[in-house]
């Protein structure tokens, strides 16, 4: 029979502690009394788990629990190298959610979290099967949680998305990440009335979805989709439609931008068909979303009447805009732009950004740079040198203040497209000017 190889994970957590194997056996089995579960573990035991031997299952959660009092944090399956209890559901929700956020916070692993590839095949976990699944978050710890607490994580969510918007995601997501693994997948395992219980998943679904959202911002697609299907499971666990159609949609959003047409399409219509009732401003969102991917596989019938769709929505808007329903006039533009642009219109697109980037809210600096960038590569497109110059002239004057990977590539991307026309002077004033912010430290 071959050894097993010693469990280095382990290991290094126990080495963490600074216990001697006899009180980390003592903490495992204080544990257990306390959840009516007595054990009499000793030293040998501790021993044959640092060499690779797996407690029983039924001993594993606590063994976790007594390492995360003493280390102060969650400490999950995969971070002590053990497996995925088969008994226990929530593994796949909060415990994933903590592995996921302790790999983004740690910074030699955001490289190789962010080279992870999009998945156009990704399996998407249908609305059915998620409700139902709101016991799966709960283990019966003593912590209790309340209302103000659901405050806490939706305050925090509105000020990381203030953040994001402002200056892009490269600033906002690492607190994000942090939050959700010091923070949020506690309360998740807290008890609670059950409206908060649920509250409280909805609340965690939009962090997730918002910290998958400046994942895309970096380029780390893979990652982002990660982030988007626990924010689905959580939707789910909460039995809130809402949180539900709203990551469906951004998945389109995320899937359209990479070329990947159909499957921007196909998750746009979940994203409409989980919710029908959703209010006018959302509903106008969805349709807009679905409008721009139904340009990009050619549809353009479908397209025109979905963009009808979010316009007739968008003016039975009485709610102003907020947090995850921030759907507005200058998106609506934004959209029409997207579609012209996806059915070879290019002067109906450059007019349509045009009046998207008028229309920009103010505090929405990352978007107005990334928007003002797409404006003028039509320009280019079109044959106006100088009018895109010009706008490019406009996004340089704040891109100093913003720190999002996609405006970094876009800002490449104008370097590359002036080099042919460096024979105009503001072409070449421009080219200057791009390749000194360009040359800032990351």
């Amino acid at each position: 029979m071959d050894m097993p190889a010693p469990n280095t994970a382990l290991r290094l957590l126990y080495l963490e502690s600074g216990w001697t194997m006899r009180q980390f056996a003592q903490e495992v089995n204080r544990v257990g009394t306390e959840r009516g579960t007595p054990l009499r573990y000793r030293e040998p035991s501790v021993h044959q788990w640092l060499a690779g031997h797996l407690p029983r299952e039924s001993a594993r959660p606590v063994v976790l629990e007594a390492l995360s009092r003493r280390l102060r944090r969650p400490v999950t399956h995969a971070e002590a190298g053990f497996p995925r209890s088969s008994g226990a559901a929530h593994a796949g929700t909060v415990e994933g959610l903590i592995d996921l956020g302790s790999q983004d916070m740690d910074p030699s692993r955001r490289t190789v979290l962010g080279a992870s590839l999009f998945s156009a095949a990704l399996a998407v976990p249908d609305w059915p099967d998620l409700v139902g699944r709101a016991e799966a978050v709960r283990t019966g710890r003593a912590q209790r949680i309340g209302e103000p607490d659901v405050r806490v994580v939706s305050t925090f969510s509105e000020r990381i998305s203030e953040l994001d918007d402002e200056f892009g995601g490269r600033y906002a997501r690492p607190m994000a990440a942090a939050f959700l693994v010091n923070t949020v997948a506690p309360y998740l395992r807290a008890e609670a009335a059950e409206p908060v219980r649920k509250q409280m998943l909805s609340a965690a679904s939009y962090l997730c979805y918002l910290t998958g959202y400046m994942a895309v911002d970096e380029g780390s697609h893979g990652l982002a989709q990660r982030y988007y299907v626990k924010a689905l499971e959580l939707a789910g666990a909460g039995e809130d439609h809402l949180a539900y159609c709203t990551t469906l949609r951004v998945m389109s959003v995320q899937a359209v931008d990479l070329g990947h047409g159909r499957t921007a399409k196909r998750l746009a219509d979940a994203a409409s068909a989980a919710w029908p009732e959703a209010e006018p401003r959302r509903r106008a969102s969805l349709a807009g979303q679905r409008a721009h991917a139904c340009a990009a596989v050619g549809d353009r019938g479908a397209a025109w009447k979905h963009l009808g769709e979010a316009e007739a929505a968008l003016e039975r808007a009485d709610s102003p805009p907020r947090l995850f329903a921030s759907y507005d006039q200058a998106a609506l533009q934004y959209h029409l732009g997207q579609v012209h642009h996806a059915l070879g219109d290019l002067p109906r697109a450059v007019r349509a950004m045009k009046e998207s980037d008028r229309l920009c809210c103010s505090t929405h600096r990352r978007g107005r740079v990334k928007e003002r960038n797409t404006l003028a590569e039509y320009q280019l497109q079109f044959g106006h040198l100088e009018a895109a110059c010009a706008t490019w002239h406009a996004s340089l004057d704040e891109y100093p203040l913003v720190r999002s990977g996609r405006v970094d590539r876009q800002m490449a991307t104008m370097v590359r497209l002036l080099r042919p026309h460096l024979g105009n002077a503001r072409a070449r004033e421009l080219y200057e000017r791009a390749r000194g912010h360009l040359a800032r430290p990351a």
